[in-house]
């Protein structure tokens, strides 16, 4: 499975439909992890990390793990803000 990419943009307008273009292009048979590139995230705000802690919490129930990569300074800030770069970047 290809990884999955955050679009340059994620605001509050886009999070919904990012999130269930997602889930609908999930295959049935996941892998043991789920990779999600975050390096073209530029502008954004809290909404992204709702997108990416519902996409965490899909995976989960279909028994897989999200693995995001890439996260910019920014992002890993707004999450260590919010108490979620636990969940997102698990040790």
């Amino acid at each position: 499975m290809n990884p999955l990419k955050l679009p340059t943009t994620l605001l509050h307008d886009q999070a919904e439909a990012c999130l269930a273009q997602w889930v609908t292009q999930l295959p049935a048979a996941l892998p043991p992890s789920v990779a999600l590139d975050a390096s073209g995230l530029a502008e954004f705000d809290s909404s992204a990390l709702a997108v990416l802690l519902g996409l965490r919490r899909v995976l989960t129930h279909k028994g897989s793990a999200l693995r995001v990569e890439g996260m910019t300074p920014r992002l890993r800030e707004l999450a260590s803000l919010y108490g979620v770069m636990d969940l997102l970047q698990p040790a």
